[in-house]
C-alpha cells in the first residue's frame, strides 16, 4: 500500500463531540481500481471509540466467523465490543437446541463477568445437584461431585454452574444483540481462497450464493469443521472406545433435587439423569454399544431406562433433543493457516468428562478476539501468532485431563476437584509474558490475574475485576506515582495503588494475591491474564511491550 494520508476533522453538535480520522491511499485510481479508506470515529472526552468502521472497496467486513455456537458467539461479542465488523454464520436453520455443554467452570464465569453475561447465566442456571447413587436393593447414597470450596478474595467463583448449553448461548445472543450483532442462520460456507491481504469466501444462503471478501476467517464450526478440512489441517488423536447417548427429556418418576446415577461402574448398564436448571427437563446420559441403531424416541428411551434401573415408574414423556456419538480425543496440528484460524471444537475435541469442552472453546475465542481486533486496528501482525502459541498447549493439557477422567468414570468415580476449574491454566511460557526481574514467588506473567477487593480514593469499595472489565489493558502500580512508568494512551487504564494513589489496598488483598513490592508494576491484558510484571528499575521495558501489542506512546 502507498503512503497513507491522515485527515483529522473535528465535528460537534449540542450533545456530542467526535474526532473523525480518514486514512486513504495517496494514489486514487479513478479508472476503477481499488480506493482504500479507513474511517475512524472516536469520542476524545471519554478516550473510548464510539465506532470503528473499516470500509474498503474490496472488503465487505473484517472477520467472517463460521459457526454460531459458544466459541463463535464469544468471538463475535469480543469483536463487537471493540467495533470490529464481522459476519457470524451457521449452516443450521436456528440455534442449537441441546443441553450438551452444561458445565460452566469458575474461569469461564470470570470471562462471562467481563463479557457482561454472568448474572444472566446464573439467573437461568444453578449449581450442580448432589449425586445420588442407587444400589441394587433400591436404596441410595448421596455424595458431593465437587470438592466444596468457599470463595476467596482472589477467586470469587469456585463452583461450577449447571446451565444447559442452549440457555448459555441464548444469553450470549442477547448480549451480542445489545452490541448490534446477530448470527445469520441458514448460511453455509461452501469454500474459500486466501491471499496475502484477505480471504474470499463463498456462502450459500436462502437467496442463493454470495462471495464475500474479508480480512480474516475463523472456523468455529465444530469437530467436523469444514474450515479445517478445507485447509487440510491434520486432526490426529484417537477414538476412545466409548459410544454414548445424551438426551434432553421430560419425565415422570424422579425428583429434581439430585443427579440420579444407576449401576455405578458398569459400562453396560451405567446411566445418569440430571435435572437441567432453568427447564423442566433432565439430561439423560448413558454408554451404549459401539455398533447398532439406538431408539431415541420417548418410548425407546423409557424402555432403556426400565431395562437399566429395573423401575417401571420412570417414564419419558417427551424428547427435546438427543444424540448418539463416539467419544474421541483429537487436537489439530495447527490453529492457523495464513489469515484463517480454528477455534473451539474445530481445533480440539475430547470426552465430556469434567465439563471442559464449552469452557475451553469459549476461552479460545476470548484469547483470539482481542488479538484480532488489535491487529485490525493496527497492531503488529505478529501478535496473532500468540493465539496458537498460547491456546494449543491448553487444549493438549485438557485432552489429557478429560481422558483420565473418562477412565475414572468407567469405574464409577465422578468426584471432581480444582483441576477442572481452569483457574490454574495460563500462558507462563508465552512470548507475551514479561517478567523483569525473574520472580520466585507470587503470580507470574502469563498467569490469571487474581481478583481483590479494594477501595477507590473517593471511598467507594470496588474490585480489581471491575477495574479490568472492558476491552482495555490495565496497569497497576504498587506505591509509585500513577504516571511515572508510562504515558497515558488510548486503550490503557493506569491505576496507582497506595495511600496517595487512586486505589487503596485497604485489606492487603491485592498485595497478598500478587506478591508485589513497592515500585512494582503489573500489566493486565484484556483477557484477564498478566502480561507483564516489572520492578521500578525496568519500567522502560513496558513501553516496548505496549508497542508490540498495538499500544505505542503517542507523544
Amino acid at each position: 500500500m502507498n503512503a497513507i494520508r491522515s485527515i483529522m476533522a473535528p465535528w460537534s453538535s449540542r450533545t456530542f463531540f467526535f474526532v473523525i480520522r480518514v486514512f486513504c491511499t495517496n494514489s486514487l485510481d479513478v479508472s476503477g481500481g481499488a480506493v482504500i479508506c479507513i474511517v475512524h470515529i472516536s469520542e476524545p472526552r471519554s478516550n473510548k471509540n464510539r465506532a470503528e468502521l473499516a470500509v474498503e472497496s474490496n472488503f465487505s467486513t473484517d472477520v467472517l466467523i463460521v459457526g454460531a455456537g459458544a466459541a463463535g458467539l464469544t468471538l463475535a461479542i469480543e469483536l463487537a465490543r471493540r467495533g470490529v465488523t464481522f459476519r457470524l454464520i451457521d449452516r443450521l436453520d436456528g440455534p442449537f437446541r441441546g443441553s450438551r455443554g452444561k458445565g460452566i467452570q469458575p474461569r469461564s464465569q470470570e470471562v462471562f463477568e467481563d463479557l457482561g453475561i454472568l448474572d444472566r447465566v446464573v439467573a437461568i442456571g444453578g449449581l450442580y445437584p448432589p449425586p445420588r447413587e442407587y444400589r441394587d436393593d433400591g436404596g441410595y447414597e448421596e455424595s458431593q461431585s465437587m470438592e466444596p470450596q468457599d470463595p476467596t478474595p482472589g477467586e470469587p467463583y469456585r463452583l461450577a454452574l449447571l446451565v444447559p448449553q442452549f440457555l448459555t448461548e441464548a444469553a450470549m445472543r442477547e448480549r451480542l444483540a445489545e452490541l448490534g450483532g446477530y448470527p445469520e442462520f441458514g448460511r453455509e460456507l461452501k469454500g474459500f481462497e486466501q491471499d496475502r491481504e484477505g480471504v474470499n469466501a463463498r456462502i450459500a444462503g436462502p437467496t442463493g450464493e454470495e462471495t464475500v471478501r474479508v480480512r480474516y476467517l475463523v472456523g468455529a464450526d465444530g469437530g467436523r469443521s469444514v474450515v479445517r478440512h478445507a485447509l487440510a489441517i491434520g486432526f490426529p488423536g484417537k477414538t476412545l472406545g466409548v459410544r454414548a447417548l445424551v438426551a434432553d427429556v421430560v419425565l415422570d418418576g424422579l425428583s429434581r433435587d439430585a443427579w440420579h446415577h444407576f449401576n455405578k461402574g458398569s459400562m453396560e448398564k451405567q446411566m445418569s439423569l440430571c435435572p437441567l436448571a432453568g427447564t423442566d427437563m433432565f439430561q439423560l446420559q448413558a454408554p451404549i454399544p459401539l455398533e447398532g441403531d439406538v431408539d431415541l424416541s420417548a418410548e425407546g428411551l423409557t424402555a432403556m431406562v426400565a431395562g437399566r434401573t429395573g423401575r417401571g415408574d420412570i417414564v419419558i414423556r417427551s424428547v427435546s433433543w438427543a444424540s448418539a456419538y463416539t467419544m474421541n480425543a483429537r487436537l489439530a496440528d495447527r490453529y492457523r493457516d495464513g489469515r484463517v484460524f480454528l477455534a473451539g471444537d474445530a481445533a480440539h475435541i475430547h470426552p465430556p468428562t469434567g465439563g471442559q469442552g464449552l469452557n475451553t472453546s469459549v476461552q479460545d475465542a476470548y484469547n483470539l478476539g482481542w488479538k484480532l481486533a488489535a491487529v485490525v486496528a493496527g497492531a503488529p501482525e505478529a501478535l496473532l501468532a500468540t493465539y496458537e502459541e498460547e491456546r494449543r498447549p491448553i487444549a493438549a493439557e485438557t485432552l489429557g485431563l478429560t481422558t483420565k477422567l473418562l477412565e475414572a468414570a468407567k469405574q464409577g468415580v465422578m468426584r471432581r476437584g480444582r483441576e477442572v476449574h481452569q483457574l490454574d491454566l495460563g500462558y507462563p511460557e508465552s512470548s507475551l509474558a514479561l517478567q523483569k526481574p525473574k520472580r520466585s514467588g507470587g503470580v507470574r506473567a502469563g498467569g490469571r490475574a487474581p481478583d481483590a477487593p479494594v477501595r477507590g480514593a473517593a471511598g467507594m469499595p470496588t474490585r480489581l475485576f471491575k477495574l479490568f472489565q472492558g476491552t482495555h489493558w490495565t496497569l497497576l502500580g504498587y506505591g509509585p506515582d500513577r504516571l511515572s512508568a508510562v504515558k497515558p494512551r488510548p486503550g490503557l487504564h493506569i491505576h496507582a495503588v497506595g495511600p496517595q494513589g487512586d486505589i487503596v489496598d485497604e485489606g492487603g488483598h491485592l498485595r497478598a494475591a500478587y506478591g508485589v513490592s513497592l515500585g512494582d508494576w503489573v500489566l493486565v491484558r484484556p483477557d484477564g491474564c498478566i502480561g507483564a510484571i516489572v520492578s521500578s528499575d525496568h519500567t522502560p521495558a513496558l513501553e516496548a511491550y505496549l508497542a508490540s501489542v498495538g499500544l505505542p506512546s503517542r507523544g
